[in-house]
């Protein structure tokens, strides 16, 4: 009886731990994204999670972009914006790690040149993004 009484605490502990870490990342995140010349621009993200689906903008000194391919899995989020200039387009991929009221980001560009694929010109960046109050 002591065995399946223990049993029964240790899978409720686990599923108290995965229901604590898959919290609603849903609202308004504000990030200082570094620039070309090492000076920051305030960019803002405003998320709405679904499950484990993601949705919503990230906002720029470009204007608005809108999130694709938005996925929240544990503490792992991940999404796509895609800016176009002309004929010209450049899909950003976000990559991030939550952490409270924090995401850690990476973010790459694909495409670029005329959406012809492979590596754009510019390398991963790292910010972080915080949730605003």
């Amino acid at each position: 009886m002591r065995k399946h009484v223990f049993m029964l605490a240790v899978a409720l502990f686990a599923l108290c731990a995965v229901a604590a870490s898959a919290a609603d990342i849903s609202g308004r995140w504000v990030a200082q994204m570094p620039g070309r010349d090492g000076a920051t621009t305030e960019w803002t993200l405003n998320l709405k999670q679904a499950g484990e689906k993601l949705t919503g903008t990230v906002t720029s000194p470009r204007g608005d972009q809108e999130i694709s391919e938005g996925k929240v899995a544990g503490d792992a989020v991940s999404f796509v914006t895609v800016m176009s200039f002309g004929d010209m387009q450049m899909k950003w991929v976000y990559k991030g790690a939550i952490a409270g009221n924090e995401i850690k980001f990476t973010r790459s560009m694909e495409g670029g040149r005329g959406g012809g694929g492979g590596r754009g010109p510019m390398g991963p960046q790292e910010f972080v993004a915080k949730k605003a109050s």
